[in-house]
């Protein structure tokens, strides 16, 4: 991976898990405990991005990769939430054109309920109204590598160091990706402010 140094620190107050994910190495049956305190966030991630009837298989393939993979874990570049967010981005990248086919399908669907304020960001308003509508449309068009960063902000709350760690790459190609990705979703929107645009759509 490429980019800025960075924590294992837990953020928010998450717990860490990668000590956890150490001692899994040597008794497996420890994995379980990551299973149970993250399926259940990925698994609404992969719903989020493919859909109820893909999500548990997206979710499922998400831990087979990880407990496979977790002797290669580096505790050093990221926390394990966000090590899993990395894995299960890069499985629904399999499932890019079904996620494409379902963002377009939403987009012929009426926008999803209105669950905010006045966020003045995209990304607060993916976070809070489903994936439909005018929005799907417009996040369908996004390339696949900014579609990734505006979803891992605004679904899983991740900060830019984590998405680098995540998807290993460096901290300034999240920035400008994401930059890009709202740009064009405004654009899509009608350049107004989002949050504007979902009250219309109930007004």
């Amino acid at each position: 991976m490429t980019g800025e140094p960075l924590t294992a620190d837990p953020p928010r107050g998450r717990a860490d898990h990668s000590g956890v994910l150490r001692m899994s190495l040597n008794d497996p049956e420890r994995f379980g405990e990551i299973f149970d305190a993250y399926f259940a966030e990925i698994h609404g991630y992969a719903a989020r991005r493919l859909g109820p009837d893909a999500a548990s298989d997206a979710a499922a393939q998400t831990f087979l990769e990880a407990f496979r993979g977790r002797e290669r874990y580096d505790a050093a570049r990221a926390n394990v939430r966000t090590w899993l967010y990395g894995i299960a981005t890069n499985v629904i990248g399999k499932h890019r054109r079904g996620e494409v086919r379902g963002l377009r399908a939403r987009a012929r669907l009426g926008p999803g309920r209105h669950e905010g304020g006045h966020a003045d960001r995209v990304d607060a308003r993916v976070s809070a109204q489903g994936l439909r509508g005018p929005l799907a449309g417009a996040l369908a068009a996004l390339p696949a590598g900014e579609r990734d960063v505006l979803l891992l902000v605004a679904l899983a709350d991740l900060t830019h160091e984590e998405i680098a760690a995540a998807l290993g790459i460096p901290y300034g190609t999240v920035g400008s990706r994401l930059s890009r990705a709202r740009k064009k979703v405004r654009a899509a929107l009608g350049g107004t402010d989002p949050a504007q645009v979902q009250e219309d759509d109930h007004g």
